[in-house]
Order: structure tokens, then C-alpha cells, then sequence
């Protein structure tokens, strides 16, 4: 046989081990499909097929034992990835592999890239939607350096692996091991404009309504811990941490103004970003906290570093006059001497979990019958 024909034989009978499920790796699959075969790839390493070849042969398996069902079925793991995402979605997720592509067949994960540097903020979201799931930590070595990978496999009507990267990392360039070529991947904006375009057929948006979005306390509740871990400069911040100083600031503006939700928030958020972003940390703050807040917490959380600059006078002349102009002004102020009282030490505080319970029970205070 010749080794063209051998290396072909090789990818065929990977690619229906990787099809059946029988393997789930590359490598693997080639070195069983070689040993079934009689091949030796240690002397015959020129017959070891590409992955992309491998590829090619399980999509055409997917074609010819799926059928029009293939369509059908890769349009419904778009949407179920696109609801995984909106749960997720403080985890600037990112849809990879075969869904984005098209190229999926039956028994594919939904593989999922999120971004956190902590591991139990994204199974805490899982475990408040009753999802079962495990975690795995995966070693590879390669280049003869070892790196470790953290994967979240969730078990549902499919089957979603969510590879965890630390926030730092939402930028950077991730590349196939197939192809070599980048990854490509989907935000969830980017999945709704590809479901739209290749099938019209779903309303995204009615399905957004039926499976919703990640409850804006809960988000708070996830952001808020990690500031703890952020120490602050005690030329500024005597009193600790970046948790310690939003949890004070929250029980000055819980006590001087009780029934005022929108300033309280504001005060117990303003400095979140600190977690993600230390260097542009208003900016990484509304970032995180989009969708959840309203126009006037957004507002003041925005502008609480210019305030700082307006009382020291340091304030461009077009800023200053946009803030004094704002119906917010006073609020900002007011959030800004806050913001600057709340470096006491000592001070007695709540925790994360009764500062939002409050907030809640505030709303619904207020809300309409």
C-alpha cells in the first residue's frame, strides 16, 4: 500500500473513532487507528495524518449519517450557547470550535471561553441554576513547558466545556492545534448577529426573554468579593482593602441617606473595577456592571474620579462644566465625600451578602403594587 493510501486509511479510522466517541483526542485516536492498521508510526512517521485531516473525515461521517438533520440540530447548539453565554456573561465568554464554524456533529460539546480569575465565581453562577458540573484541571506539556488548564464541563441537554483563562487574558491570541491559525470565536453580540444571518428562523431576542439574564445582585454579589484581595496604597486608603472601603462607604450612605437605592448602590459598587483592572478601574467598572445599572448610578459611578479632580481643581473646563450642568451634580458630590470618609480603621461593617440583601429588600420597598 502505498503511504499516501496509508495515511489515509490512518485518518479514515480516526475519525470514526472520534466520531463514535470511541476518543476525544488527536493523538490518540491516530495512534489506535495506526495500531488497528499494523503501522508503526515510530518508524513510519510520515504516515501519521494531520488533525485537519482528521477533521475532514469526521465531518464527512457527520454528512452522511446526519443528514438535513445536521442543519437543524448545529442552529439549536448555537442557541443553547448563546443562552450559556447571557448567563454568563460578566465572564465576557467567548464561543469557540466547531459551533462557530459549522462544522460540529452529533454528541459536539458547546465549547465555551470565560475569563475570571477565580474559578468559583462562574460554578457559583452554575450552582444558583441548579447545572450539574464538574471541574477539571488539565496539565499539557508542550515545547517542554507544562501548562495547567482549568475546565468546567457542565452536563445538560448538551454538554458544555467552559475553559477558564484569567481576565488579563480576554485579549489574547489563542490558536488551533488543528490548523494552527487563530481560534475563531464569538462574543455573544457576535453569535446573535451570526444566528440572525444563517438562521432567520430564530428570534434571538423572544428567546433572550424566555431565558434571561444573570439577576443584577447576583452579578453585584460576584464582583464585589475578589476586592478583598486588593490592597490599597495606605497613603490613601488606611483603612485596607478595596472591599473593606466599598463596605464602609455602603454603611455611610445606608445611614445618611436610608431610602435613597441609586446612591447606596452606587456607593457600595464605585470601586469594583479595582478587581479587574487597577489601571483603568472606573472604566473596567462599567464594563463589568453594564446592563445592571440605572442611568443615574451609571452616572455617578462614571464620574467619581473627576470628582475627585473638580475639588482639587485639576478638572478640564469643558468636564467641569458638563458635571455642574448634569441634574446628578449634587448626587456626585455627595458620593465623592463619601467615597473619601470611608477610610476609617476599625470601622464595623456587613458583609457582601447582607449589603445586597439590603438593596433588595429596598427595592422591593419601593416597588409597584
Amino acid at each position: 500500500m502505498s503511504g499516501s493510501r496509508l495515511r489515509r486509511h490512518i485518518a479514515v479510522e480516526a475519525g470514526k473513532l472520534m466520531y463514535q466517541r470511541v476518543e476525544t483526542e488527536y493523538f490518540t485516536a491516530k495512534r489506535k487507528a495506526a495500531a488497528r492498521l499494523g503501522v508503526n508510526l515510530r518508524r513510519q512517521p510520515q504516515n501519521l495524518p494531520s488533525n485537519r485531516e482528521i477533521r475532514d473525515e469526521i465531518q464527512a461521517l457527520a454528512r452522511l449519517h446526519e443528514g438535513p438533520e445536521r442543519a437543524a440540530n448545529l442552529a439549536d447548539m448555537r442557541l443553547a450557547g448563546l443562552r450559556m453565554m447571557r448567563l454568563l456573561l460578566d465572564f465576557q465568554p467567548r464561543l469557540i470550535g466547531s459551533v462557530v464554524t459549522g462544522h460540529t456533529r452529533a454528541g459536539s460539546d458547546i465549547d465555551v471561553h470565560v475569563f475570571s480569575d477565580n474559578v468559583s465565581a462562574v460554578t457559583d453562577v452554575l450552582d444558583l441554576h441548579n447545572y450539574q458540573y464538574d471541574v477539571e484541571r488539565k496539565r499539557v506539556i508542550k515545547h517542554n513547558t507544562e501548562r495547567v488548564f482549568t475546565h468546567v464541563h457542565i452536563y445538560d441537554r448538551y454538554t458544555y466545556e467552559l475553559t477558564v483563562y484569567t481576565r488579563d487574558q480576554i485579549n489574547y491570541t489563542f490558536r488551533s492545534s488543528i490548523t494552527g491559525k487563530t481560534i475563531e470565536r464569538a462574543s455573544a453580540g457576535e453569535l446573535e448577529k451570526l444566528i440572525r444571518a444563517e438562521h432567520p428562523e430564530i428570534d434571538t431576542d423572544a428567546d433572550g426573554e424566555e431565558a434571561g439574564t444573570l439577576d443584577r445582585y447576583l452579578l453585584w454579589s460576584l464582583l464585589l468579593p475578589p476586592l478583598e484581595a486588593v490592597k490599597q496604597s495606605p497613603r490613601w486608603h488606611p483603612e485596607g482593602d478595596a472591599l473593606y472601603h466599598s463596605l464602609q462607604a455602603f454603611e455611610i450612605a445606608r445611614h445618611e441617606a436610608p431610602y435613597d437605592q441609586e446612591l447606596i448602590a452606587a456607593a457600595l459598587l464605585h470601586d469594583v473595577g479595582k478587581a479587574i483592572d487597577p489601571q483603568d478601574h472606573v472604566c473596567a467598572a462599567l464594563e463589568a456592571l453594564e446592563g445592571t445599572l440605572s442611568p443615574r448610578e451609571q452616572f455617578l459611578i462614571a464620574h467619581h474620579m473627576d470628582a475627585l479632580a473638580y475639588h482639587e481643581r485639576t478638572l478640564g473646563t469643558k468636564l467641569r462644566q458638563r458635571l455642574e450642568t448634569s441634574e446628578w451634580f449634587d448626587d456626585l458630590m455627595t458620593l465623592r465625600d463619601i467615597a473619601d470618609r470611608a477610610r476609617d480603621v476599625g470601622v464595623e461593617v456587613c458583609t457582601v451578602e447582607e449589603a445586597i440583601e439590603f438593596l433588595r429588600d429596598l427595592e422591593d420597598e419601593f416597588a409597584e403594587p
